[in-house]
């Protein structure tokens, strides 16, 4: 499976942007993450959404500004950045696998990645 991550940008503080995801030779795993790294920081878990419906999981930093949606006949999944801060900026990458629910949170818990889309918040 091969993800392909877009919709990064440059953003004042306060703005909103949507980014991304799709699936190509494949479908997507059980769940479908989104993880973010700052310069200089380990890779950190946004939020995750499992394919086939039920609840989604947000990290709590960013809980109430952000919204992952899919949509299965379109391979594709979104993450909706609002009230954007200038600690949201980092690079922004998808992942998908079979993780199981104690193992959302972990880079680890994903197969494939996409390679990322850099979003930088402008304060």
């Amino acid at each position: 499976v091969q993800l392909q991550a877009s919709g990064g940008g440059l953003v004042q503080a306060g703005g909103s942007l949507r980014l991304s995801c799709t699936a190509s030779g494949g479908t997507f795993g059980r769940y479908i993450a989104w993880f973010r790294q700052a310069p200089g920081k380990e890779r950190e878990f946004v939020g995750a959404v499992p394919r086939n419906g039920g609840n989604t999981y947000y990290e709590d930093s960013v809980k109430g500004r952000v919204t992952i949606t899919r949509d299965n006949a379109k391979n594709a999944v979104y993450l909706q950045l609002d009230n954007l801060k200038p600690e949201d900026t980092a690079v922004y990458y998808c992942a998908t696998g079979n993780a199981i629910l104690s193992s959302i949170r972990m880079p680890r818990g994903y197969t494939y990645w996409g390679q990322g889309t850099k979003v930088t918040v402008s304060s």
